[in-house]
């Protein structure tokens, strides 16, 4: 397995917000600041890592007949962990996630994840792909909260952009946050669209190329 590309993947390739569109929900919800957004997605990212090493080491050991309510079992007991740490030493952050937070429990990539790939691979696989994908769901969110606490607040993680910006308060309310998120998306394909268009077309990008070449010569021999 290339342990790499497990990494990856979830960071552009299959980010779990702006290419597969998974956890929409709180994406628009918490994104009015970054903070929120760096917060929500460090959250979603140590229960994902956790409970995918946890389902990766019991795979063997779950039946099938009760696979996913002992998914979400494990997924909540580190949801759990998580809120009662953020109520404790952020109470601040812990308000403004609000029910968002407990909703972590049964967020479709945290479930998604647990499904298809921690339940099937080993517990080194599994630590790196939850640890792609909620670096992948976490800078998603920053980006967005980012542009909207700037053209919103003009703020920019809570510190002033200066009194020459006057903010656009659309940008803070739930229209502007699917404007930005669909924006956002289309950057995505534009430059996901452009850099395969961008690769080199022929016979020598084909990985069976040289197979071609032999077969070829193979014919001109008879």
């Amino acid at each position: 397995m290339n342990y790499f590309r497990t990494f990856t993947k979830g960071l552009i390739k299959e980010n779990p917000v702006l290419v597969m569109l998974l956890g929409t929900c709180p994406t628009l919800a918490v994104t009015t600041l970054a903070m929120n957004g760096l917060g929500m997605g460090a959250a979603t990212t140590f229960v994902l890592v956790c409970s995918n090493v946890v389902i990766s080491l019991l795979k063997n050991f779950i039946p099938k007949q009760v696979r996913l309510p002992s998914f979400i079992v494990i997924i909540a007991g580190f949801v759990t962990f998580v809120s009662f740490m953020l109520r404790s030493n952020f109470p601040e952050l812990y308000e403004a996630l609000g029910v968002f937070l407990s909703l972590i429990t049964v967020n479709c990539i945290i479930l998604g994840r647990a499904e298809m790939f921690a339940s099937k691979n080993n517990v080194c696989a599994s630590f790196l792909d939850g640890l792609g994908m909620g670096l992948g769901f976490t800078l998603a969110l920053i980006l967005i909260g980012a542009i909207r606490e700037v053209l919103g607040s003009g703020t920019f993680f809570g510190l002033s952009i200066g009194d020459w910006f006057q903010p656009i308060g659309f940008f803070s309310s739930p229209a502007g946050g699917f404007f930005v998120f669909g924006c956002v998306i289309a950057l995505v394909n534009v430059l996901s669209n452009y850099k395969m268009s961008s690769k080199k077309i022929g016979c020598a990008s084909c990985p069976n190329a040289s197979a071609c070449g032999q077969a070829e010569k193979g014919e001109v021999a008879e």
